[in-house]
């Protein structure tokens, strides 16, 4: 049958935005994560599907019917759990352009306002972060939307790994692995990491886990130069360090500047994963986040965590940019155009790993434009006031303690211990399971030094004083 005609899109339009905006609304009616058991929703769907089409203006209710009391819902106020996740309304509102456009964005001449958008959007928010001018299009490096920071680390690990290469004859991209490359990590740098060394071939040997400096989980420059020396003497090849600003599990972040020093000594890549700490750039007063930066290859951090924007979304900067073509080109005749062969454009093919490509740049557009700078500051201002409230009233109750210091909108405790080594591990646990029972808030957990901590990670549009209120007498109730 034909596709919808305007009219009937239009007509049907008002109904699906009225059914976002309804559940929207009754959010706070609705538990924050339902009680389920699995097979649940894949139990309500018939094996095979319908032959006959069925009438869209039902399509809400039905997907209601089958999913409604099967979900974690993320955009809830009392979401505290992991980080953020911000569809905000603003922003679906450019994701809606965005589909409606059904832009493939793989070359600029396939999507000239795809390309060019994300050029200018990306320059924008780099300036606006106070990354140096190396970093936008203009000053010679420039910025690209990726899925995730997941994916940033690996294509800023392939690029290192191409620069990494000597084989004048194509380097990385013709020889391969060899098995002596190295990567270096702590115990606190995320997991994509290593995963995007397993992508790459390199296999578990190629991860270094370096210390972290004595006290803190942050790491020690000295350890990593100590990791890399002895790498270089025994004949191995030092890649790329991943210097992390904001860790999942407690906020810490590593001192960029002086592990760029370490890095530079090897040519080694210097990446910096900031993906949910980087956005608070945006305030001069969190513009620490971007220390050291300055001498980084490359900088990504995630709108789609903390800056008001739908999933997905990360950004991903780099200072050379013909660092990423470099490693990941690959131009079969049916890609070939006067546009790119003359250099004039940039092709966002070459700056990631799928061929093909969204118009992400218009829900940023869209949130930059409904937003402004100064409604993204307020927004994140408000998050990390509510921290440090939270980290207040801890400090002042007997039950429980700070597990690590606040960080920006980040907070790790546990329940109070009654020994010298300070806290209650089962207590703690039981605790988190207590207050993620009552179905108002959903907080996770994490560990610091093998012992259980839980985090409280503020940053839905929605959460006020009102939920922090309501979450300090969750978490107090001693019932």
């Amino acid at each position: 049958m034909p596709d919808l005609t305007p009219d009937e899109f239009r007509a049907l339009g008002h109904l699906f935005v009225d059914a976002v905006a309804d559940s929207r609304a009754g959010l706070e009616r609705h538990p924050v994560r339902d009680d389920v058991e699995p097979g649940t929703v894949r139990a309500r769907f018939d094996t095979h599907a319908a032959d006959a089409p069925s009438p869209l203006a039902a399509f809400p209710s039905l997907v209601e019917a089958v999913t409604g009391d099967a979900e974690t819902r993320w955009q809830h106020p009392g979401f505290h759990a992991f980080f953020p996740a911000n569809a905000s309304l603003t922003s679906l509102l450019g994701e809606l352009l965005s589909g409606a456009a059904g832009a493939q964005g793989m070359l600029w001449s396939t999507s000239p306002g795809c390309t060019e958008v994300e050029q200018a959007i990306t320059d924008q928010l780099a300036r606006a972060l106070g990354l140096a001018e190396e970093f936008t299009h203009t000053g010679g490096g420039g910025g690209v939307i990726q899925d995730s920071a997941s994916s940033a680390s690996l294509v800023a690990l392939l690029a290192a790994l191409h620069r990494a290469a000597s084989d004048p004859e194509g380097g990385w991209r013709a020889r391969g692995v060899t098995g002596r490359e190295r990567v270096y990590v702590t115990a606190e740098t995320h997991s994509s990491l290593a995963k995007a060394v397993r992508a790459a071939g390199l296999g578990a040997r190629g991860l270094r886990t370096v210390a972290c400096t004595p006290g803190t989980r942050s790491m020690d420059s000295d350890a990593l130069r100590a990791a890399m020396a002895q790498d270089a003497g025994a004949g191995l090849l030092p890649v790329l360090v991943c210097a992390t600003v904001g860790t999942t599990s407690t906020g810490a972040s590593d001192p960029v500047a002086a592990l760029a020093a370490v890095a530079a000594g090897h040519r080694a890549w210097l990446h910096v994963d900031a993906a949910w700490a980087g956005v608070a750039a945006l305030c001069d007063e969190h513009r620490w986040v971007i220390d050291g930066v300055e001498r980084a290859d490359s900088f990504c951090t995630d709108p789609h965590k903390w800056l008001l924007t739908a999933f997905d979304a990360s950004l991903l900067w780099v200072r050379d940019a013909a660092a990423l073509p470099a490693a990941l080109s690959i131009t079969p005749p049916y890609l070939r155009d006067a546009a790119s062969e003359s250099g004039a454009v940039v092709d966002y093919r070459d700056w990631q790993l799928p061929l093909g490509r969204r118009f992400r740049a218009l829900k940023l557009w869209a949130v930059l434009h409904g937003q402004g700078l100064s409604g993204l500051r307020a927004h994140l201002r408000g998050h990390v006031a509510l921290a440090t409230e939270l980290a207040e009233r801890i400090r002042a109750h007997d039950g429980l303690e700070l597990a690590a210091d606040p960080v920006l909108a980040l907070i790790c405790l546990r329940a109070s211990g009654t020994g010298s080594t300070g806290g209650d591990d089962d207590a703690t646990r039981t605790l988190l399971d207590r207050v993620n029972a009552t179905g108002r808030v959903l907080l996770s957990g994490t560990e610091i030094d093998g012992r259980p901590v839980i985090r409280v990670a503020f940053g839905n549009p929605a959460t006020g004083t009102g939920h922090l209120d309501d979450l300090w007498t969750i978490l107090t109730d001693r019932a």
